[in-house]
């Protein structure tokens, strides 16, 4: 009876085979290939010196930390007294309550040449408030050699220049209007430097005046001011029509882009120009436009 317990039928009896098979196997890779101890001592080994490389870095981070260290500046104590300050050093402006931003700006602004003339001059120091600028202002003392000198060649150079500028021409001169520089222009009255330079540039871009209405195309002058001039013999100066590019012809005040390119057109298809009147058929150019570029250009 005891027979029929060790009874298996012929799957089972494989299935068996097949597991004393594997069993037998794993035997001999362990038998074949023991896991040494040396891996697992030099995987510990490995292990501490990690942790020691770990922890010397943070002990020299904590050096590092140390040695850049330091203190926090004392506080300097304020104590009001007299200083100058075009001489003062740091140690004194910190002492007067200024903050340390403001005292390099004031060493940087003389370093450049800067000057503090008066006491005011100092309120214009950048970031002083008015506040701490008028509890400093009895103290600031400014030394002679700093102080504003009202000598008399100075005086003498401001009455020469007043003078200069009040003069104007009696009534009934006249000025040449091709050769008069601002100078000149100015001591006619109601011409000031304003539009005294406005009439010499428009004669610049012109090339010259060939009437003195012109002047009237000058902004702020007006009729009235025509009596004071007369055209010399100076020549004007032309553009050559046949030569000159898109930006020099447009530039003259008598000639607009679309003109402009007129003209070169013609002399990409046509050839050179020989009068202006060869620009009378094109609706760009009017008589009047004809009349006044007829004093302008010039077709060598």
């Amino acid at each position: 009876m005891w027979k029929d317990f060790f009874y298996f039928s012929k799957s089972e009896r494989r299935a068996i085979l097949f597991l004393l098979t594997l069993l037998f196997i794993f035997m001999c890779i362990w038998v074949l290939f023991p896991v040494k101890e040396e891996s697992l001592e030099q995987d510990q080994e490995g292990i501490e010196e990690i942790k020691n490389f770990l922890a010397g870095v943070h002990e020299m981070e904590e050096k590092e930390s140390l040695q850049y260290s330091y203190d926090k500046p004392k506080r300097i104590e304020v104590v009001l007294a007299a200083f100058d300050p075009n001489s003062a050093d740091s140690i004194e402006f910190l002492q007067c309550g200024l903050p340390p931003f403001i005292a390099h700006t004031i060493l940087q602004y003389r370093r450049a040449g800067g000057k503090f003339r008066t006491a005011d001059d100092f309120s214009r120091v950048y970031g002083l408030s008015s506040e701490k600028f008028n509890i400093l202002k009895p103290y600031i003392q400014i030394s002679e050699a700093f102080r504003r000198k009202q000598d008399t060649l100075h005086f003498i150079k401001k009455v020469e220049k007043d003078t200069l500028a009040a003069y104007k021409y009696p009534e009934g001169t006249l000025v040449d209007l091709s050769e008069a520089d601002t100078t000149e222009l100015k001591k006619i009255p109601g011409i000031g430097s304003g539009i005294a330079r406005m009439i010499v540039a428009y004669r610049k871009r012109l090339g010259g005046f060939y009437d003195t209405v012109q002047l009237k195309e000058v902004n702020y002058v007006d009729e009235d001011m025509l009596k004071w001039f007369k055209l010399g013999n100076t020549p004007i100066h032309r553009i050559n029509a046949n030569k000159a590019g898109l930006d020099k012809l447009r530039s003259h005040p008598y000639m607009n882009f679309y003109q402009a390119k007129v003209i070169i057109e013609y002399r990409r298809k046509k050839g050179k120009l020989k009068s202006l009147s060869q620009l009378s058929l094109y609706e760009e150019f009017t008589e009047k436009d004809l009349e006044r570029l007829s004093h302008y250009l010039a077709f060598d």
